[in-house]
């Protein structure tokens, strides 16, 4: 039987402990809830704290719907987006680039496995 996943508000749901984000360029730390996950595909709540850090999507698409907080995200191909609540953006599978979180953020994200 398949069951409904449902998290009444990702706004304020507990998240783990803080750990080391390992790509971080300033030493900042995050925190992941996965929330559902079927062993290729996966949602869940992801909140970063200040500072830079470098991200590659590889092999998987992202789409994120962002909570709170502010960053801006820089792709290697020079493309800028700002990011703001309210914000949604899709990181295709390849994108490649950078993060700077200037507020505290958190979104609720879905990563799906990219055609091959």
């Amino acid at each position: 039987m398949t069951h409904l996943v449902h998290l009444p508000n990702a706004h304020s749901a507990a998240l783990p402990p803080e750990q080391p984000k390992p790509t971080s360029l300033t030493g900042q730390s995050e925190s992941t809830l996965e929330v559902w996950s079927d062993g290729r595909a996966e949602t869940g709540i992801w909140e970063c704290e200040p500072g830079s850090f470098t991200a590659v999507r590889d092999g998987h698409h992202e789409v994120c719907q962002i909570l709170a907080g502010r960053a801006t995200l820089t792709g290697e191909d020079g493309q800028v987006v700002e990011l703001a609540p309210g914000s949604t953006i899709v990181l295709p599978d390849g994108w490649r680039g950078t993060w700077d979180v200037h507020e505290t953020i958190r979104k609720t994200y879905v990563m799906m496995p990219a055609a091959r």
